[in-house]
Order: C-alpha cells, then sequence, then structure tokens
C-alpha cells in the first residue's frame, strides 16, 4: 500500500516541482525607456514582469527627470550626459507649438508650424544620440551588460537609442510602441493606405473626401521629408559607425520581434496590422481605488450635479495667463464642483466650486460615479483611461497627436473638441454644458467601454505573455514579415510593373511590326500584280 501511494505521488510531486520551477525562474530585462508620459506606462509593465519574477535593469541618463535611480522594481545603470530632453526643453517646445497655433491660420503660419517642429524634433534627438553614443564607447559597461546575458531588450522606439543597442548586443527587441522616431508605429510595419488611414496631424477620421485625401498624401509627404532629412540620419551615423556601413536604421527598426501596441480597436480606427503587433490598449487602466478623504468629502460634497476633471498631462502643468482666466470663468459658472490639475498661478476668475490641486489620482476619479466629465488634452493614456470608465470628454489638444486622439472619441460620439486657438469662455463652457446635458455622450462613452472590456484576456496579462514568449523562444522571428528587407520599389512591385510592361510593350511593339510588315507584303503583291 506504502509503494502504491508512493509510486502514485511521484508524478504530482514532479509535477509540481516542475511547476514551481517555471514559476520562480525569471528572465533578465534590460530596459531603454523614454521620459515623461512614456515612462509612466513603461514603469507599469516593468512592475508587472517584476512582480512575475523577472530581474530588471533600467537604463537612464544622470539627468533624468523621471527614471529614478532607486527603485523595489529594477536595477539602474546610470549613463552621465552632457545634456538631455529635460522638461524644460519640452515645456518651451510645446509653448512655440501653442504660440504659433494662436496665430494665424495661413499657409505661412501651417508652414512655420511645420518648420518649427521639424527643428524641435531634430534638437531632441540630437541631444538624446549622446546617451546611445556614451553607452557604446564605454568597453567596460558593454562587457559588463554582455555579462548579465539578458533574454530581451525592451524599449520604447520613439527614440533611437534602444533599437542600435538591441543590434549591437544581438538580443530579442520588444518595443512598448504607438510612435516612431517619426509617425505612428503601423506606418513602419503594416500596409498603411493613406486612402482610409489618415496621418497623425492631418485631423482626419478614416471616411475622407477627395480633398481630404489629396491633403492626408501631402501630410505621409511632410512626414518622410521630416524623417529623412532630420531624424533617420541623427540614428544612421550611430548605426553606421558601431553595427557597420551596410547597417541601415530603418530596417533595424523594423526588425523586432514583437511590437506591443498602444491601442487597440474600439480605439483606433481599423486597418492591416501584422502577426507581430500585439494590442494592449489600456492596459494601464484598472478598477478605481477609494479617493484620499479630502476628495472623497470635495467630491461627494457636489451632491447630484457631480465633479468635472480637469488635466492636461505629464508635461503640460500650466498654460499662457489668459487661456487660464478664461477656462477658470467658464468652470465658475457651473453648478458642478470641479479638480483641476494645474501648477501655474492662480486664475483671478477662479470659482468656489474649482478645486485646484499639484497632483490628482486620475484613474481613481475616473472611475467614481460622481466624475460627469473630463477635460483633456488627449494624451493616450487619458482617453484609454477614460473610455475604460466611460467618461465624456472635452477635450483641448495642444501638441503632437492629441487631437488626433481626440478625433476617434469624437466620431464615436464621445467627447467633443475645443481649439487653443479659438478658446474663450463662452466657446469653452457651450462645450462642457453640451457634454453635460446631452446624454448620448455619456451612453456612446459607456458602450465604448463595454467594448473595451469584452476581452478574454487583460491588456497587460495579454503583453506580458507575449514578452514572455519571446524570452522563452528567443525571439518570434516566426510571426516578422521579411518585408523589411526588401527596397521600397521590390516591396510595392515597381520592379514587377516595369519588368511586365517592358514584356507587353515588347509583344506590342513586335504585333505592331508583324502587323506592318504583313500589310507592306501584301500592298507590294498588290502592286506586283497590277504592273
Amino acid at each position: 500500500m506504502t509503494d502504491s501511494v508512493l509510486m502514485f505521488s511521484l508524478p504530482i510531486l514532479s509535477s509540481l516541482l516542475c511547476l514551481t520551477w517555471h514559476t520562480c525562474h525569471g528572465g533578465k530585462v534590460l530596459v531603454y525607456p523614454v521620459e515623461g508620459s512614456h515612462w509612466v506606462n513603461m514603469n507599469i509593465i516593468i512592475k508587472a514582469l517584476h512582480s512575475k519574477g523577472h530581474n530588471i535593469t533600467v537604463l537612464r541618463s544622470d539627468k533624468s527627470w523621471y527614471v529614478k535611480e532607486n527603485s523595489s522594481s529594477y536595477d539602474t545603470i546610470t549613463i552621465p550626459v552632457s545634456a538631455t530632453l529635460d522638461e524644460e526643453f519640452i515645456v518651451k517646445a510645446i509653448t512655440s507649438v501653442i504660440d504659433i497655433q494662436r496665430g494665424d491660420s495661413t499657409v505661412f503660419a501651417f508652414m512655420t508650424l511645420v518648420v518649427e517642429m521639424f527643428k524641435k524634433m531634430n534638437e531632441a534627438h540630437v541631444t538624446l544620440k549622446e546617451m546611445i553614443v556614451n553607452i557604446l564607447e564605454n568597453p567596460e559597461l558593454i562587457k559588463s551588460i554582455q555579462d548579465s546575458h539578458y533574454d530581451i531588450l525592451l524599449t520604447d522606439p520613439c527614440w533611437g537609442g534602444g533599437t542600435v543597442l538591441a543590434h549591437y548586443l544581438h538580443l530579442p527587441l520588444v518595443y512598448n510602441v504607438r510612435w516612431l522616431t517619426v509617425g505612428e508605429g503601423h506606418f513602419a510595419i503594416a500596409p498603411s493606405p493613406v486612402s482610409y488611414i489618415p496621418l497623425t496631424g492631418s485631423g482626419f477620421s478614416d471616411k475622407m473626401t477627395f480633398i481630404e485625401r489629396v491633403k492626408n498624401m501631402l501630410y505621409f509627404g511632410i512626414m518622410i521629408i521630416q524623417d529623412r532629412l532630420t531624424l533617420r540620419p541623427v540614428y544612421q551615423e550611430v548605426c553606421e559607425k558601431y553595427l557597420g556601413p551596410q547597417s541601415d536604421f530603418y530596417m533595424l527598426m523594423q526588425s523586432a520581434d514583437l511590437w506591443l501596441m498602444r491601442g487597440d480597436f474600439v480605439f483606433e480606427f481599423p486597418r492591416p496590422t501584422m502577426p507581430n503587433v500585439v494590442y494592449m490598449g489600456g492596459f494601464q487602466c484598472k478598477p478605481a481605488k477609494p479617493l484620499p478623504e479630502d476628495l472623497e468629502d470635495f467630491v461627494q460634497s457636489s451632491g447630484e450635479h457631480g465633479v468635472i476633471i480637469m488635466s492636461l498631462g505629464t508635461f503640460i502643468s500650466e498654460l499662457p495667463s489668459d487661456i487660464t482666466e478664461q477656462i477658470a470663468a467658464a468652470f465658475a459658472e457651473l453648478p458642478q464642483k470641479v479638480i483641476w490639475r494645474y501648477t501655474g498661478g492662480r486664475p483671478s476668475t477662479l470659482g468656489n466650486n474649482t478645486l485646484m490641486v499639484d497632483w490628482m489620482p486620475q484613474n481613481d476619479l475616473l472611475g467614481n460615479p460622481k466624475i460627469k466629465l473630463f477635460v483633456a488634452h488627449g494624451g493616450t493614456n487619458g482617453v484609454q483611461e477614460a473610455i475604460y470608465h466611460g467618461v465624456p470628454v472635452v477635450g483641448v489638444p495642444l501638441f503632437f497627436d492629441q487631437y488626433d486622439n481626440l478625433l476617434r472619441l469624437k466620431v464615436r460620439g464621445g467627447a467633443t473638441i475645443v481649439s487653443v486657438a479659438t478658446l474663450d469662455k463662452d466657446i469653452f463652457l457651450q462645450a462642457l454644458q453640451e457634454v453635460l446635458h446631452e446624454p448620448s455622450y455619456r451612453e456612446n462613452m459607456q458602450r465604448l467601454s463595454r467594448l473595451h472590456r469584452d476581452q478574454p484576456m487583460q491588456p497587460l496579462d495579454r503583453a506580458l505573455f507575449w514578452i514572455e514568449f519571446v524570452m522563452r523562444h528567443k525571439g518570434a522571428a516566426h510571426l516578422r514579415s521579411e518585408s523589411y528587407k526588401m527596397p521600397w520599389y521590390s516591396y510595392h512591385s515597381v520592379d514587377v510593373i516595369l519588368f511586365l510592361l517592358a514584356i507587353m510593350t515588347t509583344f506590342v511593339a513586335a504585333f505592331v511590326f508583324g502587323v506592318k510588315f504583313l500589310c507592306t507584303r501584301i500592298c507590294y503583291k498588290h502592286k506586283s500584280k497590277q504592273d
């Protein structure tokens, strides 16, 4: 009897030991992050990986303003740099863009905005290049990284350094991505017909008129020019020096094993995709936690009218004073209470119903049933949280992709948009009252929330599975199309079309020549008979 029990128990014990080993065994992840809101969502993935037993090492500059040197979730390697893309640089760039937007709306103003964006983007990436160069120029650091035997490199390709480092170290490459150094991620990896896929900055939906399609094509041309002239050369120089003269940065960028895309098709317009693109839109969203006591008291004091919250994201802590005066005056005329994340000067028109705070638990507030409206700048994180909790939005887009993000909500009936160029008290108040009193806005956002939540697997869990999949299999080459290795004329079959045209032209020419020859012979014989 004892032997039978032992024989029966051994397989179970063996299985439990194997299960325990797989559960406890952790991989080693090297992270090359991006600052600002990009770091906020990268840190969520890092914490989740750490909770599953993986060891995380984050590369940061000694002038990093978001990535902390000490953390319970990750170790750090600090790279000395002479300058970095700091908060002051971002604020100056954004202020410049806002000033141009608030000027005239002529073609000259548009071109001024384009040139200013080109200039700021180039300055940013020239500054960012120093970090990857300092890493590659440090043989002791490189040897230390190589001796650590990392399983993958996780990066946000909005900055190009992580892509270069992964190829230098021959590590499987995983992207936490929505944006590349220029443009939206899909354009680099998947077929993207501009006939129905709007370019970022175009302000178009996927239902474009002929004139809008013309403009969309022009935006596409501007994006290519920006990439070719101002951004790609910055990293191409690094690639040629450290990876060899035949290396091409764009091809290296496209060759990532896995693209964890910060979006989903509840939010994005439908478009072609690829097998190694995994959608994790809303991965940072979670059920609301109880609010701090002071905020809870303020929220509950709103009674039946409820609460409006306003935040302009990580980068924008304050606006030009004349705009804030108009916003505050509009809020003051509402019966709702308002919580406004703002660190600038206190507007003179601020009403007693408005609480200004340096920071607020945005996700927890959005999940509170008292919240009636979210005034947002249109960043991806905030938009996804609004969808998750089903809260309608009044959008005040300022730069980059924010208008396009808000447009996706507007097309689906969950938001209205106010331009910073025309914002005044009356326009802003009208937008607030429209969304507050028209039930369809909340109904549409709650419908989007139901669609987003109806998934077999939570977005963060899906992301973790695929990261671990790449670790287990040392990459995911079987999911990656090799089209990125093709020259553009082969990818678009220009060479094939020219070849077929040449054959057809030869055939037609031969046919015409043959007919002409036969006609000449017939005419010659007919003339000979007459003679």
